[in-house]
């Protein structure tokens, strides 16, 4: 009789955890997104989810992975600036940071510990866009809402928020290509090794140079979207080629620039991230040659897959892929206290907001925020 009673509580209990799991997953419905002007969808041919509404206040964590440049660190700023906001703060019950640098097996360990914990809700900037497989079958298992952004991940069973990372290194080159009609040498100052950002970025880069049928002689360095590291592998590659005709780099802008001056290379069209010392220089010297792209994916994208989590946990219409603007600012254009503010940090990103998601920071919000795990 014990056998069939503890048998009858496994089968009940088994019953419900099946239901709960179909209960989770999202419905796919026809859109408009329930804010279309914010989750704008990918394309034509993105699906719309709908999630079981869950009362809130929620518990929703972030995920990071590399923390060691000036964008990480203004993501994670950013991140609890939002949390810290008012309305945003009473839907949420706990909001936790951890970032764990870029140890792939260890980021899919603390998202696997969010799970356990029971999470309504986790944002991730994946250090790779394939390895995950496991960790979003748990989550989905589990009716955890998993949403990534920046470096997304590649599968359908979680909620993507970007820019298009590709469209901006087809911009770069183009602007190069641009100033450079015969083609020419250029700097290429690249990412993360591995990351989704780095990659498309990269083959827009690639794919772009290639479509002119001109000649270019390009010179790949590692910058870690980093000032320090991407100056010294400027200052490197200077060093050994002696001069490029035309530069593009991912982040550390304003470092490569800095080892630009310091080896007295000449001034050259570069296309460039939007961090405000790179912008300062960009308008100091566009007169001596340095004419410059400068667009990015501002770090305030992370608010962005906040409010989609949170409209997902709250039963709202989401697009399974949403699509973010890019800021883009481009010589001669280049207008101080609007593109670049002198009296800030070098290290800040401008453009750090989405006006159609009613996201918007000062700088002051964000700097009074710490880097470290909550």
């Amino acid at each position: 009789m014990f056998k069939t009673y503890v048998g009858g509580i496994l089968a009940a209990a088994a019953v419900t955890l099946a239901c709960s799991t179909v209960l989770a997953e999202p419905e796919i419905v026809s859109g408009p997104a329930a804010e279309p002007e914010c989750f704008a969808p990918w394309s034509a041919d993105t699906k719309f989810f709908k999630f079981p509404k869950k009362d809130g206040p929620y518990r929703i964590a972030l995920a990071n992975g590399y923390i060691a440049n000036t964008w990480r660190i203004q993501m994670i700023q950013t991140a609890k600036a939002y949390a810290a906001q008012p309305d945003v703060a009473a839907k949420l019950k706990e909001f936790k940071v951890v970032s764990t640098g870029e140890d792939v097996p260890a980021q899919i360990s603390a998202i696997n510990n969010f799970i356990d914990s029971g999470y309504d809700a986790i944002v991730v900037n994946a250090q790779n866009p394939t390895a995950f497989g496991p960790v979003i079958k748990r989550a989905k298992e589990a009716g955890i809402v998993l949403v990534a952004f920046d470096n997304i991940l590649d599968t359908q069973d979680a909620i993507n928020v970007n820019v298009d990372q590709k469209g901006l290194g087809v911009l770069w080159a183009n602007w190069l290509a641009k100033h450079l009609p015969e083609g020419g040498k250029i700097l290429e100052v690249r990412g993360v090794p591995g990351t989704s950002v780095d990659t498309d970025r990269h083959n827009g880069i690639h794919e772009t140079f290639a479509a002119t049928g001109k000649k270019w002689d390009v010179v790949e360095v590692l910058g870690k979207w980093d000032d320090p590291t991407a100056q010294k592998a400027t200052a490197d590659a200077i060093a050994v080629h002696k001069k490029f005709d035309g530069i593009t780099a991912q982040g550390g802008d304003t470092g490569v620039v800095q080892a630009m001056i310091d080896a007295g290379h000449p001034f050259v069209p570069f296309g460039g991230e939007t961090e405000n010392g790179f912008r300062k220089f960009c308008a100091k010297y566009a007169a001596q040659g340095l004419k410059c792209s400068s667009a990015g994916t501002g770090p305030a994208q992370v608010a962005v897959a906040i409010k989609t989590a949170i409209a997902a946990l709250e039963g709202q219409v989401v697009p399974q892929s949403v699509k973010l603007p890019l800021a883009i600012v481009e010589d001669p254009n280049f207008k101080e206290g609007q593109d670049f503010y002198p009296d800030q940090s070098d290290n800040f990103f401008v453009g750090n907001a989405f006006p159609t998601c009613g996201i918007n920071f000062t700088a002051q919000e964000i700097m009074g925020q710490s880097k470290e795990n909550q």
